[in-house]
């Protein structure tokens, strides 16, 4: 109705007649504020604008999500990619096309090892004999990881007596890992080439001059790579390789695994391992650090003395783990001189914290090692060395907060027992001290008044005398 003054009345009619007409009633219809009606109509639309809007983002939410679950059914993670990462190509990729395979050389589950000579690899160089070392071409792609990652391991390392990587070819179907060319191999292949009754005898045997030699390579090489905190955790006479001039050098990091299977076994769900050359505290808790890796130098050293026989013969996998968790160590083998396994026995000192570091080592070692060594060794680069070496002869252990000697055999002192502390194994007049080469002591001295006292412990610390 429009604005205004109204009147109105009712007549009210039925099927007989009509009636009277009703008094009339006034109102008046008041002009409606159109800036009112304005602001509502704009609420309204705006209201609806935002549901709108509301419901659009929960479409395209919803759309979102749908489209990630469906995507996620394509692009899934692949297995073979779990607890590794991807190589990277650096400055050591060469192309395929530089390397070229002469005669196979050595083989294993992972592949072929070949004589090979590769381009520009080493500057100043055309071409550079090397050992090449490949995959088989349909293993998957976690092994194809797997081996570059534990060449590279060699990428960080520059000394003499570590084998030298000097190049990788990763972008082919059949990944390659050359390494400098070390011609007689391994050095385990090696010492039992040189066995008198060897099917193909390679050699004689060496002399005590030249296994000597080989301890202080080895040992050298450890000893450089203990300084740059690399632990080895497998160090055995497989993993170590051998030049046309006998030079023994750290190598092979991991990859040899599959070349010596039977050297491994299975603990528990600690994967493969080599317990033959493992430490205690490694079988017992896998604690490894340089202090493991000792003890394994010392059963390479046994392996060096009995012309790589294998360590602790007669006995399965499972009696090794024990027996050494239980402070076991191997006799002297026959025909070994005292020197060579005075020095295992202080490496297979049931403590640690006991055992000499390798720089100490080639400390004891170095009066018998050729001029040549002196020239090449990282030992003779250390500024420890000189310290070392003025220290006098034997060893100093490590990690121990008193001074504690480990005396060379020459060295023998008669010790007066205590009689309170007489027993079966300790009932002679004299203790004789030598070294590590009886009852295993080593002994704690201390200068007082200019006299020396003398304690000897055996591998358990208890006191003998």
């Amino acid at each position: 109705m429009l604005p205004g003054k109204y009147q109105a009345s009712i007549l009210p009619t039925s099927l007989a007649a009509k009636g009277v007409w009703s008094q009339p009633i006034s109102f008046i219809v008041e002009d409606v504020n159109t800036t009112s009606l304005s602001s509502m109509v704009a609420i309204i639309v705006v209201g609806i604008i935002v549901i709108l809007i509301v419901i659009l983002i929960v479409y395209l939410r919803k759309r979102q999500i749908h489209n990630s679950k469906k995507s996620q059914t394509y692009v899934s993670v692949n297995p073979e990619y779990s607890s590794i990462g991807v190589y990277e190509p650096d400055e050591y990729e060469i192309p395929e096309e530089n390397v070229e395979l002469m005669d196979e050389i050595g083989h294993g589950h992972f592949g072929k090892v070949y004589e090979g000579l590769a381009k520009q690899v080493v500057k100043g160089q055309p071409k550079t004999k090397v050992a090449v070392k490949t995959l088989h071409g349909n293993e998957s792609i976690s092994k194809r990881m797997e081996f570059l990652k534990e060449a590279s391991v060699m990428k960080a390392f520059n000394s003499h007596h570590v084998v030298r990587l000097l190049g990788v070819v990763s972008m082919s179907k059949r990944p390659m890992v050359i390494m400098e060319f070390m011609a007689k191999g391994d050095l385990k292949t090696y010492l039992r080439s040189t066995r008198p009754d060897a099917e193909i005898r390679k050699g004689d045997p060496p002399s005590l001059q030249q296994k000597l030699q080989m301890c202080g390579e080895i040992a050298d090489g450890m000893s450089y790579l203990s300084e740059t905190k690399y632990v080895h955790r497998d160090l055995a006479a497989r993993n170590c390789l051998v030049h046309e001039d006998l030079t023994v050098k750290i190598g092979d990091f991991g990859l040899t695994r599959d070349v010596y299977e039977t050297d491994y076994y299975r603990i528990d769900s600690r994967g493969i391992l080599p317990v033959r050359w493992m430490a205690p505290e490694s079988l017992k808790d896998g604690v490894f650090d340089s202090r493991s890796d000792v003890w394994s130098f010392g059963i390479v050293l046994w392996e060096i003395a009995t012309l790589a026989e294998q360590p602790y013969q007669g006995q399965q996998h499972d009696q090794v783990t024990r027996f050494v968790i239980d402070g076991g160590y191997m006799e002297q083998p026959k025909e070994c001189p005292s020197k060579l396994y005075d020095m295992m026995l202080m490496c297979w000192h049931y403590s640690p914290s006991m055992r000499p570091t390798f720089l100490e080592i080639v400390a004891s070692l170095s009066p018998d090692l050729s001029d040549r060594f002196k020239q090449d060794s990282f030992f003779h680069e250390t500024k420890q060395a000189e310290e070392i070496s003025n220290d006098g002869d034997g060893f100093v252990a490590s990690g121990s907060s008193e001074r504690v000697r480990f005396l060379p055999k020459q060295v023998a002192a008669d010790v007066h027992e205590d009689e309170s502390k007489q027993s079966d194994d300790e009932s002679s007049a004299y203790c004789r001290l030598n070294g590590l080469h009886q009852n295993d002591p080593s002994a704690d001295y201390d200068d007082k008044d200019g006299s020396i006292h003398l304690t000897l412990y055996s591998r358990n610390n208890s006191t003998i005398c």
